[in-house]
């Protein structure tokens, strides 16, 4: 089901045609009827005989009651104009015309109604005149269809035409999480609080558990009915009424909304504003008006970063003074405060467009431009759900498909996505990095993150994700903290390597006996060798030299120590530090240090005095 909703100057026929295409009294107050002029929303059913069916919103064209037509307008899938061909084109036509122009109704009819009290050049000159008015709206081009709700006349024609938009409409956010704003609630005996509006989004069944926003009240869905027809589940674009359990009315007015529990209540937007020509005099960097979002009217303050000069769509932001839910996406229209003139309106917080193909859904263009949105930043699928729109779980499902196309990357601990474009431009910068480093200084290892950050300017723990995952790529290698291109290896220069050559001896009579580490460390601050430091580091990074207590080891050294321990432990199960010293050929001083290394790298158990190889060995 869609909606389809009438606009239009007051006394121009629009009940009458709702009663005549539907045979339904849209006007449901006494008051309504004996003044003969719509008050509230009316609200009536219209059937196809293909099963082609559609909720109709009836809404009050009086200047005095835009607030309620407002709150109809919400959800419109067909704009049914409205225009007495006896009068033409009246002040609330083009205020009508405007808001749902703002609303970006996607399908327009203009019906002149009262046909039957003009002759044929009286209703030539109207069309014109239409024309006229409609020219840079939503119903620019719209077929314009004279009708007489009396006599029927031109009635067939205009249910053809709605048919035909109706059918031609795409379809709504399925995937995306319930969102349903309240036009009316209302209590029922023996049921509790009901509530009716247009599903803009998602689906609800009977069972779920959603939500009153503003507020946390949850409430349970105990039925659902579209046009009295009980429903065991709702897709959006249906006019919805719900039975709710564990919410008040007192708890849930008009301007309320039932949503799933993800999309929250918030009293700031950002906003795409496109601000109607006649409203720009008007416009201030600060501006106080009145917010139609949803179904509701809520105050507020609209900013600028500089004061609206012509009609082009610009940024700003919506402060409220009340909570509001909103999606991404969704379309609003603000009002001054006094006299209560349109503005202009926009959207809130819609991702930037994504050049997708017509084969792509609209729910994977949306999560790929909400990533892309995101720039240099790793979001969580919750966070990009909310940006796009959908559900959690579709999100989840559209970010694996994505990355493993790899249209973006995802990141691990915790896992998170950005787009494959943003960081590929960062890995290459890394790249670039990483190659002038080791042209500059091709003693050391590579470059830690930290280093990296503060050149690339990107925060550590992200740019630590990034890393890691072009290592997974095999984009760039990561070895004991550092980070190097593909194939590089460190070169000590000539000076460096006789330097350690001449600083951690091996004494060929004694060839496992260690050097003693803190001398080593008193000549490299007295060394002016360019990197020796550096180049200290890259020798331990890579295990050519190795730190066991107070005393450094030749790689070499400690491997042939190891081997010996190995294979005595394997021969005789156990080993005491005496052994150790025996099969070595050090002193003690030696053994204890060497002992806890080993512990301490997995190599050995202790088992009171005494040690064993560890399971893996």
């Amino acid at each position: 089901m869609r909606v389809v909703g009438t606009a239009g100057h007051v006394d121009h026929g629009k009940s009458a045609l709702v009663r005549a295409l539907t045979g339904t009294e849209p006007d449901r107050w006494e008051e309504e009827r004996r003044r003969g002029m719509t008050l509230d929303l009316g609200f009536a059913r219209l059937r196809f005989d293909d099963g082609v069916e559609a909720g109709i919103v009836d809404v009050p064209g009086h200047e005095r009651f835009v607030h309620n037509m407002l709150a109809g307008a919400t959800g419109m899938d067909v704009l049914l104009l409205v225009i007495a061909a006896n009068e033409g084109p009246r002040p609330q036509t083009f205020e009508h015309l405007a808001i749902l122009s703002l609303l970006a109704v996607p399908a327009a009819i203009v019906v002149l109604t009262k046909a039957d009290l003009v002759d044929a050049n009286e209703l030539a000159a109207v069309r014109e005149d239409v024309q006229i008015a409609v020219a840079g709206t939503v119903a620019e081009g719209a077929p314009v269809v004279p009708v007489c709700a009396l006599d029927g006349t031109g009635l067939e024609e205009l249910r053809a035409f709605i048919h035909t938009a109706l059918v031609g409409l795409p379809p709504r956010a399925q995937h995306a999480p319930a969102y349903l704003p309240v036009d009316r609630a209302f209590t029922m005996t023996g049921h509790g609080t009901v509530v009716t509006g247009t599903l803009m989004q998602g689906s609800i069944a009977v069972d779920d558990v959603l939500a009153v926003r503003p507020g946390d009240v949850e409430a349970r869905v105990r039925s659902l009915e579209v046009f009295g027809e009980a429903r065991q589940r709702i897709d959006a674009g249906s006019r919805v009424a719900a039975n709710l359990g564990g919410v008040s009315l007192q708890q849930i007015v008009r301007g309320s909304a039932l949503t799933a529990a993800e999309i929250a209540a918030q009293t700031s937007f950002a906003v795409r504003f496109q601000p109607l020509p006649d409203a720009l005099e008007m416009l201030r960097r600060r501006m106080p008006v009145r917010v139609h979002l949803g179904a509701g009217e809520v105050f507020g303050t609209l900013v600028f970063a500089e004061c609206p000069r012509d009609v082009r769509p610009l940024d700003a932001i919506l402060h409220l003074r009340e909570p509001a839910a909103a999606v991404p996406g969704q379309r609003f229209v603000v009002r001054r405060m006094s006299p209560k003139t349109v503005l202009g309106g926009g959207t809130v917080g819609a991702p930037a467009a994504y050049e997708g193909t017509p084969s792509v859904s609209t729910d994977v263009i949306a999560v790929r431009s909400a990533v892309a949105a995101m720039g240099l930043a790793a979001n969580s699928a919750g966070a990009i759900a909310a940006s796009a729109n959908v559900t959690l779980e579709r999100a989840e499902e559209i970010l694996a498909d994505e990355a493993a196309g790899e249209g973006l990357w995802a990141l691990a601990r915790p896992l998170a996505y950005v787009d494959a474009a943003i960081v590929e431009a960062v890995v290459e910068r890394i790249v670039a990095s990483l190659t002038r480093r080791e042209t500059d200084t091709p003693w050391m290892l590579g470059a830690t993150s930290l280093a990296l950050a503060r050149e690339l300017d990107v925060a550590e723990p992200l740019l630590v994700s990034i890393l890691a995952a072009a290592a997974e790529r095999q984009r760039i290698t990561a070895r004991s903290g550092y980070y190097a291109n593909n194939g590089f290896e460190p070169q000590l220069t000539a000076e460096q390597a006789a330097f350690f050559k001449q600083f951690v001896v091996v004494d060929p009579a004694q060839p496992l006996v260690p050097a003693p580490f803190e001398p080593l460390v008193t000549e490299i601050r007295r060394s002016r060798i360019a990197g020796i430091s550096g180049a200290l580091d890259t020798l331990t990074a890579t295990g050519r030299l190795v730190r066991v207590g107070e005393h450094v080891y030749r790689g070499e050294q400690l491997g042939e120590i190891r081997t010996r321990l190995v294979r005595t432990l394997r021969a005789e199960q156990r080993i005491t530090a005496a052994r150790f010293r025996d099969v070595v050929g050090t002193s003690r001083k030696y053994i204890v240090p060497l002992l806890e290394f080993f512990d301490a790298t997995g190599v050995t158990v202790r088992d009171g005095d005494q040690r064993a190889l560890r399971a893996a060995h």
